[in-house]
């Protein structure tokens, strides 16, 4: 089967959405199908067709940027000859102009697939928040045409303020994973590295700085939390530097950690390898965030899969990883006081509390995953 992926933004870029649609691309070619993604050039220093991994990659060169988005005036005669090619289309949502690769799916005949990855909160000022509406409404339009819509978890489908008028469409599909083992030493290893000591209590962040992710309320928890565990301390692991439309946010978060000095640290990018070490030395992931721009949270299943224990906001999607495992803690958004108790609550916890079943993580498996897509796909195609 053809298959053709189109993303924004893809590696390698990282992001919750392209690293889903890279592990989406790189299951459907361990299964036999061929793969093509269309994507932006969002970095001129990219080629513009490259192959990874067995996944062509097409890059499309960038107009303008709209806020988080970019316009791509040559996609429509780049998505024409590869809409074309294929024999399923596999749209990845939010994205500004869907409703040109939609469109072409419709008049080609050419089945199309949805992944619905979240609605599109935007802050800040006018521009954004126009950019914002009209790509919510030009996503609307995607949606009526597709044959399938596919999401993280029905809980977050149920509640989103798009989705919901959908939901006879959508397939609930778990986000997919790979795996990596961590062993004692080599989690001792890595505290030793980033000179994390055996007393620390390590409350991990994972992934880009976003205004979405809710880490002033974690700053403003930590006083808190070092009123019991004064070896407390927050280590960021991902971008942290550099991400498209988030300067003003990282600025504010900023300042409000100076005074924390080492008590809050980012490691910056890490390998898979590193990344997964990362999760086995925290004591616990925090995954505070603050809208439904955030509809589940791949970290939180990546920690659990170290043994590691989730404090995380109480939004539809988000919550369903600690609902269904009991592994760490809901605790309410934007609030720092209870954020602090949940982080506490867990610590005084023996990690020998803390058990997932494999059953549980074996469905986000990436070739799983990627069986669930073959499946969709067949049934439209």
């Amino acid at each position: 089967m053809k298959v053709l992926i189109t993303s924004t933004y893809f590696h390698p870029y990282s992001s919750g959405l392209s690293v889903y649609a890279l592990r989406i691309a790189r299951g459907l070619v361990g299964l036999g199908h061929e793969v093509c993604v269309l994507t932006s050039q969002y970095d001129q220093n990219l080629p513009g067709v490259e192959t990874l991994d067995g996944v062509k990659i097409v890059r499309v060169k960038v107009g303008m940027k709209l806020s988080k988005g970019v316009l791509m005036p040559g996609l429509r005669a780049q998505a024409r000859k590869w809409v074309a090619w294929a024999d399923v289309v596999n749209l990845h949502m939010p994205q500004f102009e869907s409703f040109v690769v939609a469109r072409l799916s419709r008049q080609l005949k050419k089945p199309l697939v949805v992944t619905y990855h979240c609605d599109l909160v935007m802050s800040g000022g006018w521009f954004s928040r126009l950019a914002g509406w009209g790509t919510n409404l030009l996503g609307k339009q995607t949606l009526k045409q597709a044959g399938v819509i596919v999401q993280n978890t029905l809980d977050y489908a149920r509640h989103s303020r798009v989705l919901n008028a959908y939901l006879d469409k959508v397939i609930e599909v778990p986000t997919p994973v790979v795996f990596l083992e961590s062993s004692a030493n080599e989690k001792m290893a890595f505290r030793e590295k980033f000179g994390l000591s055996e007393t620390d209590k390590v409350l991990g962040l994972a992934g880009r700085v976003a205004s979405e992710k809710g880490y002033e309320y974690l700053a403003q928890a930590l006083p808190l939390v070092w009123e019991k565990y004064p070896t407390a301390r927050v280590v960021h692991a991902g971008s942290w530097k550099g991400v498209i439309g988030e300067e003003a946010y990282l600025a504010k978060v900023e300042a409000m950690i100076r005074p924390f000095g080492e008590k809050w640290k980012s490691l910056g990018f890490l390998t898979d390898e590193d990344f997964m070490r990362f999760f086995a030395a925290c004591d616990l992931l925090v995954f505070s965030s603050l809208n439904a721009t955030e509809s589940f949270g791949i970290v939180q299943i990546e920690a659990m899969s170290q043994g590691t224990p989730v404090v995380a906001s109480d939004l539809p999607g988000v919550r369903q990883p600690v609902l269904q495992t009991a592994l760490g803690r809901i605790v309410p958004v934007r609030d720092a006081a209870a954020l602090a108790e949940g982080i506490i609550s867990v610590l005084d916890e023996s990690s020998e509390t803390w058990l997932i079943p494999g059953s549980y993580l074996k469905q986000f498996e990436q070739e799983k995953v990627a069986e669930r897509y073959q499946e969709i796909f067949a049934s439209l195609v």
